[in-house]
């Protein structure tokens, strides 16, 4: 078979969207432009590959077969271009990464004019979204993330800490008081997380042993970026992601609730990446770099 690896390329991204129209807006091109790519590959490969109806696209068995080869294919060409090219130059292109609104603000932002200092051909495009996205479906090169992946498909490389502690701003704590048990909590306006249910359990820790709050929330978000920014605006007590927290004590915006009567625990963030794309040049280099940048952040936050 005389198969062309942009036209592999094309269908792979049209089983994963779904839909012809779709890949075309995403390359920017016109459909006929994918259709004459698809018909090429079919042609070539003398088989259908897909099914079309008024209900969409799917896969036929043929299609489906071709689908798993092609990544494969795809991913040793990646791989092969990136061992050739690292040889000769610096990481380049560009790199598509999920990470929710809060690590994107305080982390990925801030570390950016560094990254681009030392690699200065990469690119960095930049899904912020508390959700966990499909990374073969919305082409995501790496998800940065707490908690570990449980797909076979997806490697997982722990790039850094952080804990959660209850805090407050000093307007709020003026106009409501600071509680000095964990029982006054029910008289304050806490606020809960919409999106992560496991986010609104707080741990207590007493002689006795662990205790949980289950926290309903007078105000509740879906996106931990807001949540950061409605306790900074005095709305009420949140449990907040210490590692950006702490800097905002510092300069007097935030006061640390409860911090001895609650569990902090160490929870891990994970750089996530397909399995065929983890050992590309420019992926390594980023998550090398936001170890790197972690690490300090850490050390910054502890002093």
């Amino acid at each position: 078979m005389q198969l062309n690896l942009d036209d592999i390329a094309l269908f792979t991204r049209i089983a994963e969207l779904g839909s012809l129209s779709a890949a075309a807006r995403e390359r920017n091109v016109p459909v006929s432009q994918v259709t004459r790519s698809l018909a090429r590959l079919e042609a070539a490969a003398k088989v259908r590959l897909l099914h079309r109806s008024t209900h969409g696209l799917s896969l036929t068995d043929e299609g489906d077969t071709f689908l798993n080869y092609g990544r494969q294919l795809l991913a040793t060409s990646d791989e092969l271009a990136g061992e050739l090219t690292g040889k000769l130059s610096e990481p380049s292109g560009w790199v598509r990464i999920s990470v929710s609104p809060v690590l994107a603000e305080r982390v990925v932002a801030p570390s950016l004019c560094g990254l681009y200092q030392r690699y200065p051909q990469l690119h960095i495009d930049i899904n912020a979204d508390d959700r966990m996205a499909d990374m073969a479906r919305d082409g995501i090169d790496i998800a940065i993330r707490t908690g570990t992946p449980n797909s076979d498909t997806l490697v997982a490389r722990q790039i850094g800490t952080h804990g959660r502690t209850l805090y407050a701003a000093p307007a709020y704590l003026s106009a409501f008081g600071t509680p000095s048990q964990p029982a006054e909590l029910q008289q304050h306006r806490l606020i809960a997380s919409s999106a992560s249910p496991n986010l609104n359990r707080w741990t207590m820790a007493d002689a006795q042993g662990q205790k949980e709050l289950q926290v309903k929330g007078h105000t509740r978000t879906d996106n931990s970026a807001l949540l950061l920014s409605l306790v900074l605006n005095g709305v009420g007590i949140a449990r907040i992601n210490s590692l950006f927290a702490l800097p905002l004590v510092r300069q007097g915006r935030l006061v640390p609730v409860l911090q001895d009567q609650f569990v902090s625990p160490i929870i891990p963030i994970y750089a996530v990446m397909l399995q065929e794309r983890h050992r590309l040049p420019k992926i390594r280099a980023c998550i090398d770099y936001w170890a790197q940048w972690l690490a300090q952040m850490s050390q910054a936050a502890e002093r």
